[in-house]
């Protein structure tokens, strides 16, 4: 809900797929994804699972990782971030980019995109379809 308790576009439930992250360390990955703008409800107190949401309805689910699970430096996951704020979500994690420019381009697939190493090494790309970039 917004200040003067309208809902915004968080509240209105859409069908969607969310990736449920695992993370060695949850405080520190839900600090890093706090950069992008992803809150976890005030309401909210879980120990080992986080849902935390953007004020344009994207969420990502957090995990507490099982021993051993994920390994940085050799983390198989990964998430795409589909939006129109790719300059905006780069510059907010600056230091996380990676990539010989360290800033978003558009890829001969089509995409404006830039990747992020994110919690325990985990592959994050932002993007948005070059032909809709303004």
């Amino acid at each position: 809900m917004s200040p003067d308790g309208s809902e915004t576009l968080a509240d209105i439930p859409v069908p969607s797929v969310v990736a449920i992250l695992p993370c060695n360390d949850l405080d520190a990955a839900e600090a890093w994804w706090n950069r992008l703008g992803f809150r976890r409800p005030v309401s909210r107190d879980d120990d080992d699972y986080r849902v935390l949401s953007d004020d344009v309805g994207a969420s990502v689910h957090l995990t507490k990782a099982v021993e051993g699970w994920v390994v940085p430096g050799r983390n198989p996951f990964g998430v795409y971030i589909c939006t129109p704020r790719v300059d905006e979500l780069a510059r907010a994690a600056e230091d996380s980019v990676v990539g010989p420019s360290r800033r978003p381009e558009h890829k001969p697939w089509g995409m404006y995109e830039i990747a992020l190493n994110g919690p325990d090494d985990l592959l994050v790309r932002i993007g948005w379809a070059s032909r809709l970039k303004l």
